[in-house]
């Protein structure tokens, strides 16, 4: 069946059923590897807890929000939700999300999870997600194919954005094209909120307000196009087509780059793409900004339904997921590095050899990193679409970088106000 279609049960709130056992119901995005680990999941729990049904529903990404937003309209909310870093600030302002914070520590025990982490699922002195697990944003890195080329790559304790496009154009001049330096990194958010960070700014001000200033965003832009021009990545239509075939048919995955930006968690896919031995690297202007640009993102959460009408099962089971060791050896990194610290730590061993650097990079930088940011506001979900689309029209030179610059922050106050 297409994941588009996913499983043929229903999506509305659980209850207490004939037989006499308490229903619950449960919504995910992801791969189909993620569809079969959680149902391996949800067997294991039903196992021990034979009083207890979960029903799922799963799809992918793309269809996953239109189809929750649908049942949430429609009053049938699922008991489990995953959530994602954009959308907690809009469903809780909906009033589909319980607070979380009655169930802390009586029922999800918190005393091993990463307190910087469970501070992004809190709105308004309410809890109302908590991740699943962290990663970050980074360079990943080919170096065969940067051996091959002849050119050495700066420290990346130390290397700043001119370093990073100097660089990376010096590698496409080496291959006479046949490998580009790097890849477009306009088309994600991911690199903007680093880049924004390491400004003193951010997406959004703490009060959801759209948060880059003019100067910053033109800084940002202009660096997109140098990048361009220099032929530190390909031409627009390279751009655009690469984009467009997903992480699979990025020049990463098929080794026609050396360089792309990308999350922590992504390193495994890549690897087993390119059939490479990636390697991760810190983001450029870390070392020259004031603070920090870099911060551990969780890679999702869990929330459940202010309408559960079992929300301490619901509740009990979101416990399972984050705080078993059983539970983390069966994800192991595939929502992101666990949220509980000790369990982080139990699953190293166990991990693809891909997975363990992204565990031991994530290890070395936390140290250096300063705190996430808070949740986005509602429409946020938005912003990486409206950079995607600004972002190509400067690539084929559509726009200049002060109208994409005015664009953009007139977009993001629309989608978000």
């Amino acid at each position: 069946m297409p994941l588009a279609l996913a499983l043929a049960l229903s999506a509305c709130g659980g209850g207490s059923g004939s037989d006499g056992k308490i229903h619950l119901t449960m919504t995910w995005w992801g791969s189909d590897t993620r569809h079969a680990t959680t149902k391996k999941l949800i067997a294991l729990y039903e196992k021990s807890h034979p009083n207890i049904v979960i029903s799922p529903t799963y799809t992918g990404w793309d269809d996953y929000w239109d189809r929750l937003a649908t049942t949430v309209a429609g009053g049938n909310t699922p008991d489990i939700i995953q959530q994602d870093f954009r959308y907690v600030h809009e469903y809780a302002d909906r009033g589909a999300l319980a607070d979380l914070k009655r169930f802390i520590p009586s029922v999800i025990n918190d005393s091993e999870l990463d307190k910087s982490a469970m501070s992004t699922g809190r709105l308004d002195g309410r809890t109302y997600a908590i991740p699943t697990g962290v990663n970050a944003f980074a360079l990943v890195v080919n170096p065969t194919l940067v051996k091959q080329a002849g050119v050495p790559l700066p420290d990346d304790k130390t290397w700043s954005w001119d370093d990073f496009v100097n660089t990376a154009a010096k590698i496409t001049q080496a291959t006479k094209g046949a490998v580009h330096g790097t890849e477009d990194m306009g088309y994600y958010d991911g690199g903007l909120q680093v880049f924004a960070r390491q400004h003193g700014e951010d997406l959004f001000t703490p009060d959801g307000k759209p948060g880059m200033s003019v100067q910053t965003l033109t800084e940002w832009f202009n660096l997109i196009v140098k990048m361009r021009d220099t032929k530190a990545e390909p031409s627009a239509s390279v751009t655009h087509e690469t984009w467009s075939g997903g992480i699979d048919q990025s020049l990463l995955a098929t080794n026609k780059g050396a360089s792309s930006f990308w999350w922590t968690n992504q390193l495994s896919a890549l690897s087993a793409d390119s059939k490479a031995s990636l390697e991760l690297r810190r983001m450029p202007g870390e070392s020259q900004a004031a603070k920090p640009g870099t911060f551990l993102k969780p890679a999702m959460f869990w929330s459940l339904s202010a309408r559960s009408k079992h929300p301490e099962e619901a509740a009990q089971f979101v416990n399972f997921l984050i705080n078993d060791p059983e539970a983390a050896r069966l994800q192991l990194s595939d929502r992101g590095l666990p949220i509980n610290t000790r369990l982080r730590d139990q699953i190293t061993g166990q991990l693809s050899p891909a997975d363990k650097k992204s565990a031991t990079f994530v290890k070395e930088i936390t140290p250096e990193l300063a705190p996430p940011p808070a949740l986005p506001p509602k429409g946020a979900g938005d912003v990486e679409k409206i950079l995607s689309r600004i972002n190509e029209e400067v690539l084929f030179n559509r726009v200049s970088v002060p109208k994409a610059v005015q664009e953009y922050i007139d977009q993001v106050k629309s989608a978000t106000s």
